[in-house]
């Protein structure tokens, strides 16, 4: 009976342990979610761009880009007079694979893009991420975009 016990005892403290690890890791990733998305929306492409592994899968538009040819056309529509003036997010989700290294991030995006010309387009849209932890930085493997057509 008292090696049952014991064996519960650490078992549950085992448990916490991991509990605490992941809590602390979710915060990690919340905060480089949240960097990554303030990058973006103040146009800051190397912080933004920093966040992506040179080889990330990004989709949107009906297309996979690569993340040099994303950036290129990024910038050029920066540099041209364009830009985020709103992204904000809502409903963020996270799922943390249990290695603690790899995680799923899902949101809603209220975004407003200002073109060249002046012209703005608002569009509400839903994003999927999934980051690994890379040499100790959180980095985007993959990133899925997809606008919600207006009712």
């Amino acid at each position: 009976m008292k090696k049952i016990l014991t064996f519960l005892v650490v078992s549950l403290i085992s448990f916490s342990a991991m509990a605490e690890q992941h809590s602390s890791v979710n915060a990690e990733l919340s905060d480089a979610i949240k960097a990554f998305n303030i990058a973006y929306t103040s146009n800051d492409m190397d912080a933004y761009f920093a966040t992506y592994t040179d080889d990330a899968t990004i989709y949107f538009y009906g297309e996979r880009h690569k993340v040099s040819a994303y950036r290129e056309e990024w910038t050029e529509f920066i540099v041209a007079g364009g830009g985020v003036e709103k992204n904000e997010l809502s409903d963020l989700r996270v799922q943390m694979m249990p290695s603690g290294d790899v995680a799923v991030a899902t949101y809603f995006i209220d975004n407003r893009t200002r073109e060249p010309d002046g012209e703005t387009a608002t569009v509400r849209a839903f994003e999927t991420e999934v980051w690994q932890k890379i040499d100790d930085e959180w980095k985007v493997v993959s990133l899925h975009y997809t606008e919600i057509p207006a009712e």
